[in-house]
């Protein structure tokens, strides 16, 4: 097996410029008119819309390279392309040698005749997306939601829908090698294909390795399978092949099992596959794989039908976010951005991410850091939000051979949780016949009922298959929102602009989507903006905000919750604090209602581009307000409080995603907000149950409403075990905007710590609602937009290069006094 890279210095142009300039593959056309100084930053302001043509032209690529002699003996060489966007026509020395028509799929195609020894030349022309995609709508027209924010025509190409154009994502049409290509050669035979399951049996893991080869002659083959952990061989079998497959099987008798993040370790093995005529090693293949059993479990329940993740036979919450492309020009994603944002997403002890269906399928190392991370993966296939040709036959093929492709490339994986058929699909885009806006149930159920749910369960039967989120398996096929089965997307607050206490209403049994808005910060809002840009509504503003009325809607719901500051800098970090509050009321609510709901992931975890959007962590990776408050929601142990203000009573509720029961101490405290003088306070000792929540106590706070009325009032709760403390909590009792606070004279202190980190210290002399931090580093604090009570010092790490003396100069504390004062 020989291989030669084609990675690197190509040439490009538009199909009727003269002027060859220079492109970097693994790319796209955007990225490499932007390093040839030929547009601007399309990100900067409005650039965005100067730059349509390029979604409308077509792109010839090409390079040169040389081939040795002893290269073009090969028995096979193939043109391996692991990734064209997308509709590509592909030619060696002149000779089309092949086209392609999916993002989604690697293509190889057979050179060997083509080829010379010394120079070749490899060109690749891309046809416009976009307008093969409207010149379909003109032969038949096809529906997709969003209109206003999205260019018609995606739903006709296999490729990423939201390039497109979302509510959250910039019309940006690409094209280009945006994975590696290259030359495999090989003689006698390779490895086409390695399957590995698993049985677990009394405490034991029985390893079947199904090997399938290429074979080019008729010869005997062996295969050698190594099991190793830690580098460590701790396996190995020989079998012989026939007709150039078989199935190997080895027995791991002290397995060390995988978990999700917060349920245990994340132990990866490696499974090598040898392939061997006689002595002579032809090809290998490496997998890493995990030691689970991962479920979805739908069984009847007294609300109907769960829908659960089980995990090694053991239940657990899902909590977590949706992800998105993590930019819109996906190939200039290096592993460091990906590994910046999933340690955030464990960091905030997140156990799934749904990887949703108007994106991609992810690189490589996305797949593997969860694996690392612990973090599940609810995987979508590729399709959202619109109707689809699934009548057509040549669509189907094609999308057979991406799902092929792609279960076969992912089924490995340790965090590998679901496949999922679409998102949103069956939101209205399906009726018993098609019309303007709607497909068949019947040419629906073609493709995501059958075509992939049997490719899934060939490929990877290991794995659940689910057809649509959200999704109802009973009755009416439009009732995709019945609280007693199935996930569900509930946008009634935002969209439907429900107030939070709606969320209190929703039982639903796993929550897959639900979201709610606010602004980047103002570090992030000033690279793409200048300063007369700095208002919510200028152009600017509204430019990079791509929900409907989305800026509008925030404003009024900041209304609802806080005084509006006339200060731009106050008014987004408002915004954060909101959406923070949101998402914290939600989760909380289905949290205290496990068992019967048994996951919730918000949308979104990231963005694509520096935008308001519903994101916790921004295009630059900065951490939000919300990602800050998810470490504290989505904690193992988790202390929250449930209010009534009509009859003065608060429940306080324990819950314990553990796999143990504990005992704790919860102590409460009733306090005035302008002072912090303490009104009455207690202590309860508790066994807390293992894998569900538990009301402690029932505090009847009547006579101090009476006395104080809830505008001066604040509840804290903290849970501690001896090892701690392990959560904390703020009841209120009235919105913030009515709090009567008081200047709290913030103090900040600083000191180093082991490993180039510097502790903060912040205490308070009267009651800080939502402090928050700037200090210029980019680098996550440990916590921030907490609450600072008299006597109750918060303390905070981060990794600096700054001295403790530096960091104080530069950092700079605030919180919702400062935001109520004129």
């Amino acid at each position: 097996m020989e291989i030669i890279p084609l990675n690197g210095v190509w040439q490009f142009k538009g199909r009727d410029s003269q002027d060859w300039l220079l492109a970097t593959v693994p790319g796209c056309v955007h990225t490499d008119l932007l390093a040839a100084d030929q547009i601007p930053d399309p990100f900067y302001r409005d650039n965005e819309l100067g730059v349509q043509w390029i979604g409308e032209t077509e792109w010839i690529y090409r390079r040169t390279f040389d081939l040795p002699p002893e290269f073009s003996r090969h028995e096979r060489i193939l043109l391996r392309c692991k990734g064209l966007d997308t509709l590509v026509a592909v030619s060696v020395n002149g000779v089309q040698v092949g086209r392609t028509d999916n993002q989604f799929r690697s293509y190889e195609f057979d050179v060997r005749t083509i080829l010379t020894s010394g120079q070749n030349e490899i060109t690749c022309t891309f046809e416009s997306a976009l307008k093969y995609g409207q010149a379909r709508l003109k032969e038949r027209d096809i529906y997709s939601m969003g209109d206003d924010h999205r260019l018609p025509g995606g739903n006709y190409v296999r490729k990423s829908q939201c390039n497109f154009g979302w509510d959250w994502g910039p019309k940006l049409v690409t094209c280009g090698i945006w994975k590696d290509i290259e030359l495999v050669a090989f003689d006698t035979a390779r490895i086409e294909d390695v399957h590995i399951l698993q049985r677990h049996v009394d405490g034991q893991v029985r390893l079947l390795c199904d090997i399938a080869t290429e074979a080019l002659a008729d010869v005997p083959l062996t295969a050698k399978v190594i099991v190793r952990l830690d580098g460590e061989k701790i396996g190995a079998g020989e079998i012989a092949l026939e007709n150039g497959e078989g199935q190997a099987e080895l027995l791991v008798e002290e397995p060390r099992l995988w978990w999700p993040n917060g349920m245990g370790e994340h132990p990866l093995y490696q499974v090598e596959v040898q392939l061997y005529e006689g002595e002579t090693l032809l090809d290998s293949a490496t997998k890493t794989i995990g030691l689970r059993t991962l479920h979805l479990i739908r069984e009847d329940d007294e609300w109907g039908e769960s829908f659960r993740f089980e995990c090694n036979g053991v239940p657990f919450f899902a909590k977590g976010a949706n992800w998105i492309p993590a930019d819109v020009f996906v190939s200039r994603l290096a592993a460091e951005h990906y590994k910046g944002l999933l340690q955030a997403a464990q960091a905030a002890n997140m156990n799934m991410l749904r990887v949703w269906g108007g994106g991609i399928y992810e690189a490589e190392v996305f797949y593997d850091l969860c694996d690392q991370l612990g973090i599940c993966v609810w995987q979508d296939f590729m399709f959202a939000c619109a109707i689809y040709p699934t009548d057509e036959e040549a669509f189907m093929d094609n999308v057979e051979a991406e799902a092929r492709h792609q279960v076969r490339r992912l089924r490995h994986h340790a965090s590998l949780a679901l496949w999922c058929g679409n998102n949103e699909l069956e939101q209205g885009l399906v009726a018993e016949q098609w019309t303007d806006h709607t497909m068949s149930w019947a040419d629906y159920s073609l493709l995501f009922d059958q075509r992939l749910a049997e490719i899934v369960a060939q490929l990877d039967p290991e794995t659940d298959y689910w057809p649509g989120s959200p999704h109802s398996p009973y009755g009416d096929r439009a009732d995709w929102n019945n609280p007693k089965w199935g996930d569900a997307h509930i946008w009634d607050v935002w969209h439907g602009m429900q107030p939070f206490e709606y969320y209190r209403t929703c039982l639903h049994r796993f929550v897959s989507e639900f979201g709610f808005q606010s602004f980047p910060g103002p570090r992030t809002i000033s690279e793409f903006t200048i300063p007369s840009d700095l208002s919510i509504n200028s152009p600017i503003m509204e430019h990079h905000q791509r929900s409907p009325d989305g800026n509008a809607k925030i404003l009024h719901y900041l209304s609802e919750w806080f005084r509006l500051s006339t200060d731009f800098d106050y008014q987004v970090m408002l915004s954060q604090m909101l959406q923070g509050m949101a998402i914290k009321y939600a989760v909380e609510h289905w949290r205290r209602s496990m068992p019967r709901v048994m996951g919730a992931l918000y949308w979104q975890l990231n963005d694509c581009w520096p935008v308001a959007s519903w994101a916790s962590l921004d295009y630059y990776r900065r951490w939000k307000a919300l990602h800050y408050m998810a470490r504290h929601f989505y904690a193992p142990l988790l202390v929250s409080g449930l209010g009534d203000l009509e009859s003065g009573a608060v429940e306080i509720h324990v819950t314990n995603d553990q796999q143990s029961a504990f005992d704790a101490t919860l102590d409460w405290t009733l306090m005035t907000a302008d002072e912090g003088e303490i009104v009455s306070d207690g202590m309860i000792s508790k066994n807390v149950p293992a894998l569900g929540d538990s009301v402690v106590d029932t505090l009847d706070l009547r006579e101090e409403l009476k006395r104080y009325g809830e505008a001066n009032l604040l509840l804290t709760l903290r849970l501690s075990a001896e090892g701690g403390e392990l959560s904390r909590n703020l009841v209120l009792l009235s919105r913030p905007k009515h709090l009567k606070l008081g200047p709290p004279a913030l103090d900040l202190k600083a000191e180093s710590v082991a490993d180039g980190r510097v502790r903060l210290t912040i205490s308070a002399q009267k009651p800080a609602l939502w402090v928050w931090m700037g200090c210029g580093e980019d680098a996550p604090l440990s916590d921030n937009f907490f609450h600072v009570f008299p006597g109750q010092p918060v303390f905070v790490e981060l990794e600096t290069s700054l001295s403790p003396e530096q960091l104080l100069k530069k950092t700079k504390l605030f919180s919702l006094w400062d935001t109520f004062q004129p």
